[in-house]
């Protein structure tokens, strides 16, 4: 699952049993070189969506560890693209990993449930992150992205198709899960990150009840499972203000 330029057994136990936040400073260095990274081939193919449906201006990626969604939005923004997250290990490593060409960037470190900025932006994104977050916390995350956006700006992330029970993946993630619950009901700080914890549907009515416009784009270059539906998509959610755009119109 890791690449030799990954971290090792022992830093992995000291990340775990350390916060959020001081996890992520420690791995940040390595982050890149472990699966916990969105997928090139999930990025590329979001750019390709988002080009097909701009353009836009200023763009945020919430949660943005050492940069990836930035790299999506600085193909797709003309003006600015802001970076929030708040590890300011990952926050460094993006600084030194992002070539100042193309728009704009700039990088905030703060609170996603707490984002200090206005309406100002017409396209957020979020790759990975939800899993930090507990379910009681979603509403809160959602109106903060809610409240920065401009009238008409989307909230863009994507979603994979869960893996079928039984499967090798599923077990996995099941293991995790169970092995992080265990780990937070016997050790201080809490460190959350639940991979299942997050289900499509409760996202869609979150989304929905925030007062977004939810709208969901196929990514074709994945495939389809068995019962039709896409593997993988992207959730394009709008605040209302201005008639949605779709790929291809």
């Amino acid at each position: 699952m890791f690449s030799p330029e990954g971290p090792r057994l022992s830093e992995l136990v000291v990340q775990a049993m350390s916060s959020v936040e001081r996890g992520y400073d420690l791995l940040a260095p390595k982050f890149d070189h472990t699966p916990f990274r969105t997928p090139d081939s999930v990025l590329d193919a979001t750019v390709s969506a988002l080009l097909d449906s701009g353009p836009y201006d200023t763009g945020l990626d919430v949660c943005c560890g050492t940069g990836a969604g930035v790299d999506v939005l600085r193909q797709v923004c003309r003006e600015s693209v802001t970076g929030v997250d708040f590890s300011a290990g990952m926050l460094d490593v993006a600084r030194a990993r992002i070539r100042p060409a193309g728009p704009d960037v700039s990088w905030v470190r703060a609170d996603a449930r707490a984002l200090p900025f206005g309406p100002e932006f017409d396209l957020a994104v979020s790759f990975g992150a939800f899993g930090h977050f507990l379910p009681r916390e979603m509403p809160r995350l959602f109106a903060q992205v809610y409240g920065v956006l401009r009238p008409g700006g989307r909230f863009v992330f994507p979603v994979v198709a869960p893996p079928r029970p039984g499967s090798v993946t599923h077990a996995m993630l099941l293991g995790f899960d169970t092995a992080m619950r265990v780990r937070n009901a016997v050790w201080r700080p809490p460190f959350v990150m639940y991979y299942r914890a997050v289900r499509f549907g409760d996202l869609w009515h979150g989304l929905d009840r925030t007062g977004f416009r939810v709208a969901f784009w196929p990514l074709p270059d994945f495939g389809r499972r068995r019962d039709g539906s896409p593997k993988v998509r992207l959730v394009v959610a709008e605040r209302p203000g201005a008639e949605p755009e779709r790929p291809g119109d």
